[in-house]
């Protein structure tokens, strides 16, 4: 019985199957984390979101902005992007039952001591508020109200937590966080134009996991494929999942209870 944590699979469908081949990947026995953004920018979009679903209680998946992104165009009255890969899903016959699994996923997961999101940990939150946080955007997205609040989603504001936020004010502040983050200043203000490497960080902010924090979770995050795996500096246990598959990179898997990193390389063409 293994547990493995897959970095963002981006619609990456043939190296999804050929890591669960070679993990030996049993639904029986084993279980999948994926860390979010199962969908967008590859061609197979709608087989890894088909796939994620029906691995049923084998898989825990948090949401990453791509998949809000999907909901917000299909639920919201968002619109696609130019490079977006989500027509196949938006017309397949299977797409509300679909649609509906994602828009139960939470935004953070919990094991023991380990965390995982799609973007990562804001110092300033321990790990059992991320998790309550989490359930609170969970309760919009299963009320009736969740096409409003996928509607008002989108957006950089406010860029800094105050635990009197309130409405979607402090929903949009609690996934951007979760979702979207990367450079951070000291006081936890979000920074969004930077999305390179470390060396585009703007002055003033860094990686949010080079900020110390006083608990010692392990947090395991996506999103940032310009680290390829790493996290210099890290003053924290932070473990990054996204090495780029859709750009020509790899898949990678972790498996939680080893520390075994499992890749097969890309069959994308190169987008960069």
């Amino acid at each position: 019985m293994s547990t493995y944590a897959i970095g963002d699979l981006h619609g990456c469908y043939a190296e999804f199957m050929a890591l669960l081949e070679a993990l030996h990947f049993n639904p029986t026995n084993d279980t999948l984390w994926l860390v979010g953004d199962v969908i967008n920018r590859g061609s197979g979009s709608l087989e890894c979101l088909r796939e994620a679903e029906a691995l049923g209680s084998a898989v825990r998946c948090v949401l990453g902005n791509h998949d809000f992104h999907l909901l917000v165009v299909a639920r919201g009255g968002g619109k696609q992007k130019r490079h977006d890969t989500l027509d196949g899903i938006l017309a397949a016959p299977d797409r509300e039952r679909l649609l509906d699994w994602l828009q139960c996923q939470p935004l953070a997961v919990k094991q023991d001591r380990t965390l995982m999101t799609h973007a990562g940990l804001l110092p300033q939150w321990s790990v059992d508020q991320a998790i309550a946080y989490s359930r609170e955007v969970e309760q919009a997205l299963a009320s009736e109200q969740s096409g409003h609040f996928l509607t008002k989603l989108f957006g950089n504001q406010p860029d800094r937590w105050r635990e009197e936020l309130e409405g979607m004010d402090r929903l949009r502040f609690i996934v951007n966080a979760m979702a979207r983050m990367r450079f951070i200043d000291a006081q936890g203000r979000l920074e969004f134009d930077a999305k390179e490497g470390l060396e585009s960080a703007p002055e003033g902010f860094a990686p949010w996991f080079q900020y110390a924090r006083e608990d010692n979770p392990r947090l395991l995050f996506g999103h940032w494929a310009a680290l390829e795996g790493r996290t210099p500096g890290t003053r924290v246990r932070a473990e990054a999942l996204d090495t780029g598959c859709v750009w020509g990179g790899a898949l990678t898997a972790l498996n939680l209870d080893t520390h075994e990193r499992i890749s097969v390389p890309s069959q994308q063409r190169e987008k960069r």
